[in-house]
């Protein structure tokens, strides 16, 4: 690989790098639009929320109709929330991603990313086995060991180069195939779209992982690192190429709670 490779990658069109009194002005701004959002959650009903959503939806491409609606008895917390995610996403989180992505080469992010995804395959085995699919749960063991050796602490992904390739599961999805329904929609917030029944996933994955061996010693040293930790948040808003308001539909916020709706039951039937 060249010098020329790893160096600096071009600028994002439209950013340039935050001094320390715009990071400070951005901190108080994140934390003014927390109170503000969570005042208006509580206090604006859904149907004040702007233009009723449609119950369907016409693909011009396809000429094709399609039903978007889905349950959602919060729906007047889910789209102030929302909102509130798209501010914080554009004036906080998207600045210190693209600072990241224009200091570090991209072999550097590819390999911080491939770190923490092998970090992943200790709750990708624990929901294996309480699935009681011990093919799932060897397949994530056998990554995170060949990854983690030969794969240098697992920023390099050996094992997906030997044709053992990656299957993400989450206790959402535990509980899904269980046959627990996944109660309301959900946005939570910075983590944004998610159900009761994932919500309650995603605090368990975290727990299995503080508590339980070998996760337990590993974020010792890996999660309650502030540095590290920090990082880690960093990778995962850089891994999610999604962005609020880019689709230029003035239904956004309906597409989107019904394609996560049907993206969840996908991944719990395969």
């Amino acid at each position: 690989m060249s010098a020329a490779s790893l160096g600096k990658r071009a600028l994002p069109k439209g950013w340039t790098p935050p001094d320390a009194t715009i990071a400070r002005r951005g901190l108080r701004s994140l934390v003014l639009l927390l109170a503000l959002a969570m005042s208006a959650c509580a206090a604006v009903p859904a149907e004040d929320l702007g233009t009723p959503p449609p119950k369907e939806v016409l693909d011009t491409r396809t000429n094709r109709i399609y039903p978007i609606e889905v349950p959602d008895p919060l729906e007047g917390y889910n789209r102030s929330m929302y909102a509130f995610n798209a501010l914080a996403d554009k004036y906080v989180l998207l600045p210190v991603v693209h600072g990241y992505e224009y200091i570090l080469p991209t072999f550097v992010q590819d390999r911080v990313s491939n770190f923490f995804l092998n970090l992943g395959e200790i709750r990708n085995a624990t929901n294996g086995l309480l699935q009681a699919r011990p093919e799932i749960a060897s397949l994530a063991v056998i990554r995170f060991a060949v990854n983690s050796t030969f794969g240098l602490l697992g920023t390099f992904d050996v094992a997906g180069a030997l044709g053992a390739q990656r299957q993400v599961e989450d206790f959402g999805q535990t509980l899904g195939r269980w046959g627990v329904a996944p109660g309301p929609f959900l946005v939570l917030p910075i983590f944004g779209p998610s159900t009761v029944r994932d919500t309650t996933g995603l605090a368990t994955d975290s727990l299995t992982t503080f508590y339980l061996p070998p996760g337990k010693e590993i974020t010792d040293w890996v999660y309650f690192n502030p540095g590290v930790y920090v990082l880690r948040a960093v990778d995962e808003r850089h891994q999610n190429s999604f962005r609020y308001y880019s689709t230029g539909s003035p239904f956004e916020y309906d597409l989107v709670r019904f394609l996560y709706m049907k993206k969840r039951d996908l991944e719990i039937q395969k």
